[in-house]
């Protein structure tokens, strides 16, 4: 019993270094360009060393890439199971984002995803693994195949319309990017009517 409190500690003292490694990166990120920081200028940045920032982000990459979809996937997967897929994926929208800290942050992360070539590549594997990781949600709470098109192509629609407005948010900042996707949401569980 005496270990719990400590390791609560050092759980908690991990997660700030690692958000304080991924701040200054993405700070410098924005002043000097990603091809144009190094990962000891991160560090130093961040006071510490350069093998801490690679024991946190094994790769370059990992330092901008998404890390808020278990969340999401998590609040999906806890919607209550009256509702149908779209507003179930916009209730999980509401929860993380609700619960999401520094939005500033998540949206340089994202305009950096979307404009710097190494990162896009970089993220289509994300993207890919969060779509399939969301196909299965919806098809266990609707006790459906995995492989099940009609939970594919409620999936896709979803993840299709959220895209949209993701690529929107990154080329005009000043819209509430959030707000934007679930009036999309709205939008696309009403049937897509012009």
């Amino acid at each position: 019993m005496s270990e719990r409190p400590g390791e609560g500690l050092r759980e908690r003292k991990k997660a700030r270094t690692r958000a304080l490694i991924q701040r200054e990166a993405l700070r410098l990120f924005q002043e000097r360009g990603y091809a144009d920081t190094t990962v000891e200028q991160i560090a130093e940045a961040a006071e510490v060393a350069p093998s801490t920032v690679f024991r946190y982000f094994p790769t370059k990459e990992d330092l901008v890439l998404m890390d808020h979809f278990p969340p999401f996937a998590e609040a999906l997967a806890a919607a209550p199971r009256e509702l149908g897929p779209v507003a179930a994926v916009r209730e999980a929208l509401r929860v993380t984002v609700t619960a999401q800290a520094g939005q500033a942050a998540a949206l340089e992360r994202e305009r950096l995803m979307l404009t710097v070539p190494e990162l896009w590549a970089a993220s289509l594997e994300n993207v890919t693994t969060a779509v399939r990781t969301m196909q299965q949600i919806l098809a266990d709470r609707a006790g459906r195949d995995h492989f099940d098109p009609q939970v594919r192509n409620a999936a896709g629609a979803i993840v299709g319309v959220v895209m949209a407005i993701w690529f929107d948010w990154v080329r005009n900042p000043g819209i509430d990017g959030p707000a934007e996707i679930d009036r999309a949401l709205l939008h696309l569980e009403g049937g897509l009517l012009l």
